[in-house]
């Protein structure tokens, strides 16, 4: 989730090559163990994020909501407080040990109580029949690009993506024109497109000026953003996380008299180019206050790219034990190029919602390196692959990433619309 912020600070942020990520960023080190295997005393280890704070923790407050969701193959259901280990045949992939490997007898799959897709390996088992992608290239893509993109190419390109049958399109932020000056133009673009039929058209509005104003321009539909890092709060939005809850709990309530559905999006899901590994428990307590605010829905992004399907695992098991499966999307970004294999081990687990980037746009602005969001062509080529319904014409998606790149002067980032457009035009020789 690159840009759901104003940078702030940027140079005392270090780049992804000083970070030792073999030792900060492996499955064990996000792995929940010891206290957080027991989401009563994690609670402390994801609110207490700062010593001016001051959180007094309830665990039993937060132990009543639980959701209960099923593991497929095995008649053993997992506590909803997680206070047991991980059993031997836990789905990981990574740095960890043979027992925990995908090579057991009986393959598990996650799922909530939803009707799954018959599929022919058990691996399949708990996917879900339909998956809403949610497109942020227009706002999450372009804001990090260095040149000023024109309105009306944004505006066309939202057009174009509608078109393709994308449900929901993020289509601007009304952020700090001083922090992101290519979003500046937030009112126009919000303006042009506002009567826009076929897709739900969201905006980011990290605070309450921000909410008026996306208002005020058309906007039907918003998005608020918590990092479960407290180091990358403080140097991004210049406050602690608890300060940022604070901030989101006015736009929801407002958002609420006006009947404005409200998203919200986790940053660091995974990690932090500061902190290293971020802990689950941490993870699911922000995602759990956006929830409890009234958030319809909770975005996991995987800020910086460095997820792998061993730290997915946990960091979902963690959030899926306080906010309903339903209710939760992944946000990867492809700095390693796992961004499919994460997406992957999320639709066993039972997540239905992906976001994505149409031509892979955008990249992290907080932390060198970092590349852009996985490629909603790539996606959709995945989905169909898999036989689960998105409703998205992957033809004129290829044409819309393929208008976009060509504006911008660079390949897309899309490996299935390379190896589709090259295929095309070796036909076209024949």
């Amino acid at each position: 989730m690159s840009s759901l912020e104003e940078p702030l600070n940027l140079d005392r942020l270090p780049s992804l090559s000083n970070i030792h990520l073999l030792e900060r960023f492996s499955s064990g080190a996000c792995r929940p163990v010891g206290e957080d295997m027991a989401m009563g005393d994690s609670w402390s280890d994801g609110r207490n994020c700062s010593s001016s704070n001051n959180c007094i923790e309830d665990d039993e407050e937060y132990g009543r909501e639980n959701f209960k969701w099923r593991r497929h193959g095995s008649r053993n259901v997992i506590p909803s407080r997680r206070s047991k280990s991980l059993s031997k045949n836990y789905i990981v992939c990574g740095t960890v040990s043979r027992s925990q490997c995908l090579t057991d007898r009986q393959p598990i799959s996650y799922s909530n109580q939803r009707s799954t897709v018959n599929k022919t390996f058990k691996l399949f088992n708990g996917m879900p029949n339909h998956v809403k992608i949610v497109e942020v290239g227009p706002r999450d893509g372009l804001q990090n690009e260095k040149n000023t993109v024109p309105t009306s190419v944004k505006v066309e390109l939202v057009q174009k993506l509608v078109s393709c049958g994308l449900p929901v399109v993020e289509v601007t932020g009304f952020v700090s024109p001083k922090w992101v000056p290519q979003l500046s133009d937030a009112k126009d673009v919000m303006e042009a497109v506002k009567d826009l039929e076929g897709a739900r058209l969201p905006v980011l509005t990290p605070n309450m000026k921000g909410f008026e104003a996306a208002f005020a321009a058309g906007a039907k539909e918003v998005a608020v953003f918590a990092s479960a890092s407290e180091s990358f709060s403080k140097l991004n939005i210049n406050c602690s996380i608890e300060e940022s809850l604070v901030r989101y709990r006015a736009v929801t309530s407002a958002a609420k008299k006006l009947s404005i559905p409200v998203r919200g999006y986790v940053s660091c899901a995974i990690g932090c180019p500061v902190e290293g590994a971020i802990s689950p428990s941490k993870v699911a307590y922000v995602a759990k206050e956006l929830h409890d605010m009234g958030c319809f829905e909770i975005s996991l992004g995987d800020t910086i790219g460095i997820a792998t399907p061993g730290t997915v695992v946990p960091m979902l098991e963690a959030v899926m034990a306080v906010v309903p499966v339903e209710k939760l999307a992944v946000h990867f970004h492809d700095t390693y190029g796992q961004s499919l294999s994460n997406i992957l081990v999320s639709l066993q687990m039972g997540i239905s919602t992906i976001d994505s980037s149409v031509a892979g746009l955008g990249g992290c602005p907080y932390a060198k390196g970092a590349s852009g969001n996985v490629s909603t062509e790539d996606v959709v080529y995945m989905l169909n692959g898999l036989g689960i319904k998105n409703n998205v014409d992957l033809q004129k998606l290829l044409l819309t990433g393929e208008f976009i790149s060509k504006y911008l002067g660079r390949p897309s980032g899309s490996k299935a619309a390379i190896a589709l457009s090259g295929a095309t035009a070796d036909a076209s020789k024949i």
